[in-house]
């Protein structure tokens, strides 16, 4: 049932360009402290090459667990992949990539579609262009982190067994959305994300999300919480502040108080961890702390 409930989300995304064959080209190798960055252009999509970081620790154990970064919007669309090496102003520091490698896993970021070396475009042709096309631009964004997947399970560094996504904002609803549609993702971790969209539009409050996270027909056919119910009963922790006006906290607080029975439901209450927090739309030194534990815990 819920695999075919799956498919039916996947099909509301829109026409899928896959590529013929996964793939990578080597640019460039650095190392830095505590770890090594390489710079790839991989092969996602049957439309265009897809800049990415793989970074690790050096002298780790192999295969190693592996962690999906994905990156927040912002309006910041020179940042993309960057934000994982540089942090942002609504980000704690050091930066994630530190962090990540210091909890000793592996971490990945692509260029999202319109963002750093993928710009070119502006946002808003994409939306437009991709449905003129059959597509979403969600949707495309979130295929590409589907082939992603593809790609690190042919890596021997990584295990795929243990792959997790973490991420802010747009990287937050990235995460969930990934976790629900790819059973790969074993861990996952939103921050400044949970986001009911029945709620937002009670509230008037569409407006603070782009268009590009817009599905057409989605409320006929799904709710929120039906696609973050496909997530259970693997680990998952969502972290909003409450002062945060782009999720709003009624609809933070329906979606845990039914999580927190989903879970309960599948015997593993300890894997759902909901948290309304001090502060607004960032991430916090509270959420830090949160979110490294969890890590650790769970992958």
């Amino acid at each position: 049932m819920i695999g075919k409930r799956r498919k039916h989300l996947i099909d509301l995304l829109g026409e899928r360009p896959k590529s013929e064959k996964i793939s990578a080209q080597l640019i460039n190798v650095e190392k830095r402290q505590g770890f090594v960055l390489e710079s790839l252009m991989l092969h996602l999509n049957a439309i265009e090459t897809v800049p990415a970081y793989f970074a690790k620790p050096l002298n780790a154990v192999e295969p190693l667990p592996t962690v999906i970064f994905n990156h927040s919007h912002g309006g910041n669309f020179d940042q993309g992949k960057e934000e994982l090496l540089t942090s942002s102003s609504y980000l704690q520091t050091p930066s994630f990539i530190e962090t990540i490698i210091e909890l000793g896993f592996a971490v990945c970021c692509i260029d999202m579609w319109g963002f750093n070396q993928r710009k070119g475009k502006q946002e808003s042709e994409l939306v437009k262009e991709m449905l003129l096309d059959g597509q979403t631009l969600w949707g495309m964004r979130i295929f590409d982190n589907m082939s992603l997947l593809d790609y690190l399970e042919t890596r021997l560094d990584v295990d795929p067994a243990r792959m997790a996504t973490i991420g802010m904002s747009m990287g937050g609803l990235m995460s969930w959305w990934l976790a629900a549609l790819d059973e790969r993702i074993k861990v996952t971790v939103d921050i400044a994300a949970q986001v009911d969209l029945e709620t937002l539009k009670q509230k008037r409050g569409l407006d603070h999300h782009g268009f590009y996270y817009y599905v057409p027909g989605f409320l006929k056919h799904f709710s929120t919480i039906e696609v973050q119910e496909m997530i259970a009963p693997r680990p998952r922790l969502s972290m909003i502040g409450k002062d945060d006006r782009m999720c709003p906290i009624e609809g933070a607080e329906f979606l845990n108080e039914r999580l927190i029975s989903t879970y309960e439901e599948h015997g593993v209450s300890w894997n759902w961890e909901g948290c309304i927090l001090t502060g607004g739309h960032q991430e916090t030194k509270e959420m830090r702390l949160l979110w490294k534990t969890f890590l650790k815990n769970h992958l």
